[in-house]
């Protein structure tokens, strides 16, 4: 994969150049109807450095992206997107992105009472979201707006509001549980005993699992759901969470092990991670790798495919349009050289 080289301009807001993994630029801007900070939109240049001509609607595979709980998280899901679109020795779809620090430490304190040792600093006080809920609104109005034909959001917490968020969408708006659910059922999983139902453990904090839609989109599949109790979530989870904070990376491992471990003794046939502390954790020669799965690629690649399916769709259409147009143009070329016979023989008739 190529680098991807970053810097900041302070320019006024603009909108959507087109992918290129050679070169990104940011610009920033103030939305001051919203009382928001500056909102980055990542843009992409040609090999030449230079940005294409934007055209609102151009682009039927365009893809508009909320950023998630921090910027590196959201940068994983572009590398996803980037990593998943090579494989298929395809270019990265072209892709506007809304990515805001302030969102970011608002979605950060959703999930922070999760932690016991913050839930005794703020016990008592009970987080409304509906200001939350109402950016990411805003958000998603942008990217239509911006031209995107599709809606993505990388960031766990972000979905337990999906339904609010998608609200009178008028293009697709992919659900990270729908995707990794839809993925595992396609892979036709055996149950791990003939006659047991299949079951898919879930990792994440309390306020994701509390949310419940990875439980409610795996069950909407025929799967059954295996949570880590409660004393899982305090000794493994948890501090595995804390210990990576602390740049305790192998306590981290260790913990995060356990916790896998114990939902595959519980006979699930694989784990979701579904936190963005928990991701790319464990290295990739673990055992256990092999029976977890990382719902932000799965939403990579459900999103390769909608542009993918997006641009066979132009294709067809452009052809459609083509064939007809040149049907018009044999009716049309007949209908004067009819008219010229007729004009002909008018003329030798009256001779």
């Amino acid at each position: 994969m190529e680098a991807m080289s970053l810097c900041i301009w302070k320019y006024p807001f603009c909108k959507l150049g087109f992918v290129n993994t050679r070169r990104t630029l940011y610009r920033t801007r103030l939305n001051v109807g919203l009382a928001l900070s500056p909102s980055p939109v990542l843009l992409h240049t040609d090999g030449s450095g230079k940005f294409q001509e934007y055209k609102k609607g151009s682009g039927s595979n365009t893809v508009g992206i909320i950023g998630g709980l921090s910027v590196n998280s959201t940068l994983n899901f572009l590398r996803n997107l980037i990593n998943w679109s090579s494989r298929d020795g395809e270019s990265c779809p072209p892709f506007v992105l809304c990515s805001d620090p302030a969102l970011n430490k608002e979605l950060l304190s959703i999930e922070r009472p999760s932690f016991p040792s913050v839930i005794s600093k703020n016990e008592g006080t009970e987080l409304d979201p509906t200001l939350i809920v109402e950016n990411l609104r805003s958000k998603r109005i942008y990217l239509e707006n911006s031209g995107s034909r599709c809606i993505v959001m990388p960031c766990h917490i972000s979905h337990s509001w999906h339904d609010q968020i998608s609200e009178g969408c008028s293009v697709p708006f992919l659900h990270m549980g729908e995707c990794v659910a839809k993925e595992l059922k396609e892979a036709k999983l055996k149950p791990l005993e003939a006659g047991s139902p299949l079951q898919i453990g879930v990792i994440a904090t309390y306020a994701t699992l509390k949310a419940g839609f990875y439980q409610e989109k795996l069950r909407n599949e025929g799967f059954e759901v295996v949570l880590p109790d409660k004393a899982t979530m305090e000794h493994t989870v948890i501090p595995a969470i804390e210990a990576l904070n602390r740049k305790d990376i192998e306590g981290a491992q260790n913990l995060l092990r356990i916790a896998v471990q114990v939902l595959l003794v519980r006979a699930a046939n694989t784990v979701i991670l579904a936190s963005d502390d928990m991701r790319d954790l464990l290295p990739p020669d673990d055992p256990l790798v092999k029976k977890c799965i990382d719902p932000m690629d799965a939403l990579a690649r459900s999103t390769i495919k909608w542009a993918q399916s997006a641009k066979e769709d132009e294709k067809e259409e452009l052809k459609e349009m083509k064939e007809m147009s040149t049907k018009s143009e044999i009716i049309e070329r007949r209908r004067g050289d009819c008219q010229r016979k007729c004009t002909h023989q008018g003329r030798r008739i009256r001779i």
